[in-house]
């Protein structure tokens, strides 16, 4: 009996000892701020910033490991009322309406507004019409036969996908989603950014996370084959680029908030990394990806996408 309260104990103090260790799956079990498993999913339009925030939280927590999925905004909602997950990376807050249904089923969701972004439209950079206007980006949009001024040429428009953030707020601003027949999906960002780059006549809708940071060399590629176009709100007013100084300002007309919302109590490892995405660390990665960071003011920069 003494022999097997010996061996007990060993295999107590062992099991004690393999759980601290970072390689064994039972670390993660006492759930913290910063250690443990998580899933997220994020809007693919924020893939750049997320892929940065997620590791160096993971550097700055070496026993948390945060998974995150990129979907289109339409399926991350769906997925967070499904069940599916506890935090999400979108666009918008929930609605009054879809705050009131989470309620009545005793769903307890924290909403934080992370970031302010833009959706940034491309062009090849043999296309010398350069400049567009918003009732101009209405009229391609819905017309068909719509022809770029210079050329003559008919235009295509390309997002990544359709029900995604950058799909949702051109149709959401220009009040329709009957879209002519020159406009079609890709699968992603990159896809799009790749398509104008061999297409002159075309237009590229993405999120400007994309091609920010020009301390990126992947950006910096992007970059070397398309140009982003100067918006105005009208054919009079003066155009922007979507540089991080008139976003600030809101300027530039195609503005749109980054919200984290979190399902559960402030407790655990989901709100640990939504608490560090608000917090400095966070708020300078934002920052450097020449987003607008919503905890911080900005210094208003001189920025020139080609």
């Amino acid at each position: 009996m003494k022999g097997h309260q010996i061996f007990l104990s060993l295999f107590l103090m062992g099991t004690l000892v393999a759980c601290d260790s970072p390689q064994n799956p039972l670390a993660y079990v006492k759930e913290t701020h910063g250690r443990g498993k998580a899933v997220v999913y994020v809007e693919e339009s924020f893939k750049p910033l997320f892929e940065t925030s997620i590791s160096t939280f993971e550097s700055l927590n070496p026993k948390a490991d945060i998974t995150a999925k990129y979907l289109p905004e339409g399926k991350i909602i769906q997925a967070f009322f499904d069940g599916q997950v506890k935090t999400i990376t979108i666009t918008r807050d929930f609605t009054k309406a879809e705050k009131k249904f989470l309620k009545s089923k005793n769903v307890e969701v924290s909403s934080d507004r992370i970031a302010l972004d833009a959706v940034t439209l491309i062009v090849n950079p043999e296309n010398t019409d350069t400049t567009i206007s918003i009732p101009r980006l209405r009229k391609i949009l819905t017309d068909k036969n719509s022809v770029w001024p210079t050329s003559k040429q008919g235009i295509s428009v390309v997002f990544d996908q359709m029900n995604s953030a950058n799909f949702n707020y051109i149709t959401d601003m220009l009040q329709t989603d009957k879209l002519s027949s020159n406009v079609f999906a890709a699968k992603s960002n990159e896809e799009v950014i790749n398509y104008v780059k061999n297409n002159k006549n075309a237009i590229g809708i993405i999120g400007l996370n994309w091609i920010s940071n020009q301390e990126d060399f992947e950006v910096l590629n992007f970059l070397d084959g398309i140009h982003v176009m100067d918006v105005k709100l009208t054919e009079e007013s003066e155009s922007f680029k979507p540089i991080n100084g008139v976003i600030y300002t809101k300027e530039y007309p195609l503005i749109r908030d980054v919200w984290m919302i979190n399902k559960g109590s402030r407790a655990g490892l989901n709100s640990g990394f939504v608490n560090f995405m608000m917090g400095e660390k966070g708020q300078i990665i934002i920052h450097k990806s020449e987003l607008v960071p919503a905890n911080n003011a900005v210094r208003l920069i001189q920025m020139s996408p080609k």
